[in-house]
């Protein structure tokens, strides 16, 4: 009798284990994990995909939209239903929310925002991001900060003579970010003088390059460099230590002789702002939207997801805003969105982690 009992036991066991429920999978396309943003954005996926028992399958595309397609092609045949996408363009969405609903799934469109008609393929899709416009808008602020504690610095008649160092042209932070801070500029009474604008691909090299350049071109001609990111934000402040474009003190928060501000504020971007070199940046929340897309994810690959589902804290927007998607009252309830902070020589340090 108790040899009966023991193989009922074990059977039971054996059974539990075979009848588990299987862990929820979600997959992860993400534009380049070369950009540091984006590097942080998905070691924190892997973070929580960890503590939650995801099996995370992870792709990263190198910045190519044919094959980020075949990635989402791939998994899609593996039984992927669910999705986290950092996606390379905006206007690709559509496509992929199709195929993706097609097998009855769903995505959460994080960090490059997603087009209206990506979000209206079906309820199950979602931009977990930051309005870009803001990041510009808290640019022109510390700008404008900066110059009332220094008027000194500005050229004659209130005039900013920037420089600007732009991300991949036509991308949404690209455009958002730098009509925001020239129009907030503008609209606090400055006058704007662009010496130079170019792209730089978001990346240190090429902004260090064509920052040598222009320091070359246009030195003592310009009293701020603005980027619309950390990256190229580096790469200028290495150009200017380089050409020795530096002073002999911080007063005014930087030991180069004009101020460099970016976006992310990312661990390297506050180390630098600790040594005096960069300015100033603007936090994207990489834990923050990364964490909103996952959880979101989360939801609909394990069916707790509901209309008004709070992720990551964040309750649905509401009400249109100015930036496409969530400008489009349609999909308003399908918009999460992250904010964005100052970053400053007064709070920087909280930001750092250990």
């Amino acid at each position: 009798m108790k040899k009966l009992v023991v193989i009922a036991l074990v059977l039971a066991v054996l059974a539990g284990g075979v009848f588990a429920a299987p862990k929820p999978v979600i997959g992860a396309l993400i534009r380049n994990l070369d950009e540091q943003f984006v590097a942080d954005y998905a070691a924190n996926l892997k973070v929580l995909a960890a503590k939650a028992g995801v099996d995370l399958k992870l792709l990263d595309s190198r910045s190519d939209q044919a094959t980020q397609l075949d990635q989402l092609n791939t998994l899609i045949t593996q039984g992927v239903k669910f999705f986290v996408i950092v996606p390379n363009q905006t206007e690709a969405t559509e496509q992929m929310a199709k195929a993706i609903q097609a097998v009855g799934g769903g995505a959460a469109f994080s960090n490059i925002q997603p087009s209206v008609a990506a979000l209206k393929v079906g309820p199950n899709f979602f931009l977990a991001s930051s309005p870009e416009s803001v990041a510009g808008s808290i640019q022109a602020d510390i700008i404008d900060n900066y110059f009332k504690k220094n008027p000194g610095k500005l050229a004659a008649g209130k005039t900013i003579n920037a420089l600007f160092l732009l991300g991949q042209l036509g991308h949404p932070a690209q455009k958002y970010r730098t009509e925001a801070v020239k129009a907030g500029l503008v609209a606090k009474g400055y006058k704007l003088n662009v010496i130079a604008e170019d792209t730089a691909n978001w990346k240190p090299d090429e902004a260090q390059q064509k920052m040598d350049a222009w320091i070359a071109a246009y030195n003592g001609k310009f009293n701020i460099v603005i980027t619309n990111n950390d990256g190229m934000a580096l790469g200028a402040v290495e150009s200017l230590l380089t050409a020795k474009y530096t002073k002999s003190d911080a007063a005014d928060g930087t030991i180069l002789k004009v101020p460099v501000l970016g976006v992310d504020a990312t661990q390297v971007a506050l180390k630098s702002m600790s040594e005096d070199k960069l300015y100033a940046t603007v936090l994207q929340d990489s834990v923050g939207q990364s964490s909103t897309a996952f959880e979101l994810a989360l939801a609909m690959a394990t069916g707790k997801y509901k209309p008004g589902f709070k992720a990551w804290g964040l309750s649905p927007e509401t009400k249109p805003g100015s930036e496409a998607p969530a400008n489009d009252a349609a999909v308003i309830g399908q918009c999460y969105l992250v904010p964005f902070k100052a970053v400053t020589k007064d709070n920087y340090k909280s930001f750092m982690t250990k």
